[in-house]
């Protein structure tokens, strides 16, 4: 059976949305130049993903504590070697798009790649880590995976789950292959063999308030 448009006003209705929403997004899309340029006057941050610009939403206080723990044993364990560890300020430019994302952890072997005299911006970790929340979880694990798993350099991407004791660790371990590793539970331990740094769940999560709703 055909369905024309003329007897159909749903096919009509649903062509017109999307050309709405096709045209929204056009809209909407600025250039690299053009990010860069509002994100240095900007007061808060935003990842650019594909041409738009992305408000950061705030963070909860086990997203802040979490991150500022693993900062904090990262740039102990690494200070006297030839390791460089950024949090949350420093952008992160995958290579292959034009994109850009500020990842909660950073770690980068030797000397940092930036993409331009201000340093605002590298290309080349070994390591990224993300606090999972609610309103993130499913693009960090899957779209923004993606863009960073497209670096070179990148060895291990390390995800924390900042409502219960759990850590999703992937390691490459071939080419285009990442091995999942779940730890979960107080006394579990993991070790991130791009930086050879062992880390305690129960040291990780020390003062992490599970009771109050993360953001």
């Amino acid at each position: 059976m055909i369905i024309s448009e003329e007897t159909n006003p749903s096919i009509i209705r649903k062509t017109l949305e999307s050309e709405v929403k096709m045209a929204v997004a056009i809209a909407k899309s600025i250039t690299v130049e053009e990010y860069l340029a509002r994100e240095e006057a900007a007061q808060e941050k935003s990842e650019f993903i594909n041409g738009e610009m992305i408000k950061m939403a705030g963070a909860s206080a086990n997203h802040n504590l979490l991150t500022g723990k693993l900062h904090a044993r990262l740039l102990l364990a690494l200070e006297d070697v030839d390791y460089t560890v950024f949090m949350s300020d420093m952008k992160l430019w995958p290579p292959h798009f034009q994109n850009y994302f500020y990842p909660d952890v950073m770690v980068i072997k030797g000397e940092p790649c930036f993409t331009d005299a201000k340093q605002t911006a590298v290309t080349n970790p070994c390591l990224i880590a993300e606090i999972l929340s609610v309103s993130t979880e499913g693009f960090d694990k899957n779209q923004k995976f993606t863009f960073y798993r497209t670096i070179p350099e990148l060895q291990e991407y390390l995800l924390i789950d900042q409502c219960a004791y759990r850590v999703e660790l992937y390691r490459k371990v071939g080419d285009r292959q990442w091995l999942l590793t779940e730890f979960i539970g107080q006394e579990e331990v993991f070790t991130l063999q791009s930086v050879a740094v062992e880390i305690t769940l129960a040291d990780l999560y020390k003062r992490v308030n599970f009771i109050g709703k993360e953001q």
